[in-house]
């Protein structure tokens, strides 16, 4: 992708544009998956960890991206659409490999909606089918 994709990005989301944060959002956008904070660390080997840790902070505070609790112990982030606000609206499921370990966005399954008895107030919902990937299940075919 060219570099103006990346400067469009951060720039709908008000964030300052700098070699780190268009290093990690390039990152994270090439990988197709969510990514962990680990998977960042490793790719991006020259990069100081808190520096990922405050990029991965301050691209969620402005809905650049989102975080997912697949199960696996480890917070997986994915960069949002340009039309996502991070709202109830826009909520969509994750799909996570018991197999590779890897956690997709399926973007066009939303998550259904629930109707909590009066007095319970939702803050937030998290998704998460898990079974083996397509990649995975062509291994061995």
């Amino acid at each position: 992708m060219e570099e103006k994709v990346y400067l469009d990005k951060l720039a709908k989301r008000d964030i300052k544009p700098t070699a780190i944060r268009l290093l990690i959002l390039k990152s994270m956008m090439e990988a197709g998956r969510a990514v962990s904070q680990l998977d960042l660390e490793t790719l991006l080997d020259t990069v100081d960890k808190s520096t990922i840790s405050r990029t991965i902070t301050l691209f969620l505070s402005h809905h650049l991206i989102h975080s997912i609790d697949d199960g696996s112990g480890s917070w997986k982030y994915a960069v949002c659409d340009d039309a996502c606000n991070c709202v109830l609206k826009d909520l969509h499921s994750h799909f996570y490999c018991e197999r590779c370990h890897r956690t997709f966005c399926l973007e066009k399954i939303h998550i259904p909606v629930i109707d909590l008895p009066k007095g319970f107030t939702l803050n937030s919902v998290n998704y998460v089918v898990k079974g083996v990937c397509a990649g995975c299940s062509r291994v061995g075919d």
